[in-house]
């Protein structure tokens, strides 16, 4: 394994402020303090900044000591969620109700690491644009980002992003190109029907039963519309009607989510659920209001920049260590609406196990989105490698 020695000896120091920012946890467009702490990390290091992209954002432009024109974008997010904690080890959340169960925390710790070498040395030509987004968890503040003027203001020729995956050994990396992650997308059906008494259910009409039995003919979308060679995923996942035992209500509604790899396959499956949920609903005298909200595109990667990207990893911890095939998740992520915009990478960096929680974590694994999570601090001098390397790289080659 190939790390800048710089970077390791400030592992130390960045692991603080890593931890720091996991104890303090803040949510989307709440993450005042955590760009505080970015801002005031960049400035200290001689870095320009600029704030408020997506409200909480934080931008850091690093020059290098020749300008070819050539910039690079490299992207970590801030937020964390809105969960309870459950390890107990000093560094745990002092906020109730707010957790870095993401490692988003780590995220932020690997680019300021990768920042402060950059900085000190400028061993580079071109640009290199450091960009602390908000809000990733739900709220699209990549999109807020973009629409703030992004890449307007900061005209970056490509623009790439990581993510800690856990159960992936430390000191491996996870890459394919095209889909790694699903678009990321949530549904919701309002029947309408009539109410009446539980004991005389002849003159009502039941929107409960018209909910099961939708809720049932959805399920023909993905085995029975769809091409079994393009994965998607729906699920419903709540189904509200009903306060009184003796009573048949006049409303319910079905929520859930959908996933796919591909656009044309999201519309598909739009399509069926708007027209069985007004055919199914129309057949038990009931009307449906279907609504559909596309929160993020599916995380596709771009060819060159993929292989680009491959080969660094490789060059830093060697090519059996590189899953250039790695299984992508049906998870979603907002850098997605990045790679839109710019060609671009998305990679995971392995997490472990779990083993390296100090004593006091919770009895859960350390997964993400689980309240027993946390990021492994090892990898900062892993992931602010890639990101040196891949950016002296890039700004080198002509392309």
């Amino acid at each position: 394994m190939k790390l800048v020695e710089p970077i390791v000896r400030w592992q130390d120091e960045i692991t603080a402020i890593r931890r720091d920012i996991h104890a303090h946890p803040e949510l989307a467009y709440q993450e005042k303090r955590t760009s505080d702490i970015v801002a005031q990390q960049l400035e200290s290091w001689g870095i320009e900044i600029h704030r408020g992209l997506g409200i909480t954002g934080v931008v850091g432009t690093i020059h290098g000591k020749t300008q070819n024109g050539r910039s690079i974008g490299l992207r970590a997010d801030m937020d964390a969620l809105p969960m309870q904690e459950a390890n107990t080890f000093e560094h745990a959340s002092k906020h109730p109700g707010k957790m870095h169960a993401c490692g988003h925390d780590g995220h932020t710790a690997m680019l300021l690491a990768a920042a402060k070498y950059l900085a000190q040395h400028r061993d580079f030509d071109g640009t290199v644009y450091v960009i602390f987004q908000p809000a990733e968890e739900g709220h699209i503040g990549a999109k807020r980002m973009i629409d703030d003027g992004l890449f307007s203001l900061f005209p970056m020729d490509a623009v790439f992003g990581m993510h800690n995956w856990p159960g992936m050994a430390v000191g491996t990396f996870g890459i394919i190109e095209g889909p790694i992650m699903a678009s990321s997308n949530y549904f919701k059906i309002a029947i309408k029907g009539k109410g009446a008494h539980a004991a005389m259910p002849h003159l009502g009409n039941d929107p409960i039963m018209a909910a099961v039995q939708l809720a049932q003919a959805l399920q023909t979308i993905v085995t029975r519309n769809r091409n079994p060679f393009d994965p998607a995923v729906l699920s419903i996942t709540q189904l509200h009607a009903g306060s009184a035992d003796n009573v048949i209500p006049e409303d319910a509604e079905l929520r859930g989510t959908v996933r796919t790899f591909s656009e044309e396959t999201l519309d598909l499956i739009e399509k069926r659920i708007n027209e069985l949920s007004h055919l199914t609903c129309q057949a038990f005298n009931c009307e449906a209001e279907f609504s559909f909200d596309r929160k993020y595109p599916p995380t596709l990667n771009h060819p060159y920049e993929t292989a680009f990207s491959a080969q660094v990893l490789k060059d830093i911890v060697g090519e059996q260590h590189v899953d250039e095939e790695v299984q992508p998740s049906m998870g979603g992520e907002d850098f997605s609406l990045m790679l839109k915009e710019r060609p671009g990478c998305y990679i995971w960096i392995g997490n472990g196990q779990g083993d390296h929680r100090t004593p006091g974590h919770g009895m859960g694994p350390c997964m993400l989105h689980n309240a027993s999570y946390d990021f492994n601090d090892e990898l900062i001098p892993l992931g602010a490698t890639y990101w040196v390397e891949l950016a002296k790289r890039w700004l080198a080659t002509e392309r």
